[in-house]
């Protein structure tokens, strides 16, 4: 089985790259024998461009039977805790459309751009079908953005237009990109904040990359012994 592991910044999976390099053979950059697999870590960089660009050329150069993206998230859903690991099961683009003259956001399906059910969106929405087959986690629904959200009219602006649990800055072009290439995926994200006005002082970055590589360490340490 050949695994991509796909993250934006090296910190958020350091962990898992320290574990892959302590428990199994390196083979090259970033790349480890997992029993009979093999698994790949792919630092994208930080936000849509960065990772739509890093993961088409890699999906256009390797077959890879499951890509899981890692990462951490804010929640628009306060029933869910700092920390706590999600699997994203839906994904928005939050940002891609025009501001109307009385400030409503109208985004690009609406504005008649690209279909609703244009492939591979399904009412606008991209939706990992399998997801089901990984039903080990709660589940949510993404909302991914170019500027996270930070004050409160924005936050209630998103909230009234979006029916999203978590926010992230790549979740969307991992689906997009995995969708178009056909490669079956996960996006799995942990708690790290809520969306609210902007305060660090809330939020809990440790906690949630700590909580985040376990859960990855253990889908691996599943995959790789079934393979």
């Amino acid at each position: 089985m050949n695994i991509l592991i796909v993250a934006a910044t090296p910190f958020e999976v350091a962990p898992l790259i320290q574990w892959l390099e302590k428990e199994h053979a390196q083979t090259g950059p970033l790349r480890y024998r997992c029993n009979q697999s093999e698994v790949s870590v792919l630092i994208t960089g930080v936000g849509m461009p960065l990772t739509a660009y890093a993961l088409g050329k890699v999906l256009s150069g390797s077959k890879y039977d499951l890509a899981i993206n890692a990462g951490i998230a804010g929640a628009f859903n306060r029933t869910l805790t700092i920390g706590e690991v999600v699997q994203v099961v839906s994904e928005r683009f939050g940002d891609l459309g025009a501001e109307e003259a009385d400030g409503r956001f109208m985004d690009v399906h609406e504005m008649k751009l690209i279909e609703p059910g244009q492939f591979p969106f399904q009412g606008g929405r991209l939706l990992n079908d399998a997801a089901g087959a990984f039903d080990f986690l709660p589940k949510a629904k993404g909302l991914t953005v170019n500027r996270v959200h930070g004050s409160a009219t924005s936050i209630e602006q998103a909230m009234a237009a979006f029916d999203a649990d978590v926010e992230s800055m790549e979740g969307a072009a991992f689906f997009y990109a995995c969708l178009m290439e056909q490669v079956p995926f996960l996006e799995i994200r942990s708690i790290s904040n809520y969306v609210e006005p902007r305060n660090r002082d809330n939020w809990n970055i440790p906690l949630a990359i700590d909580q985040l590589n376990v859960v990855v360490m253990e889908v691996l340490s599943v995959l790789c012994q079934a393979a």
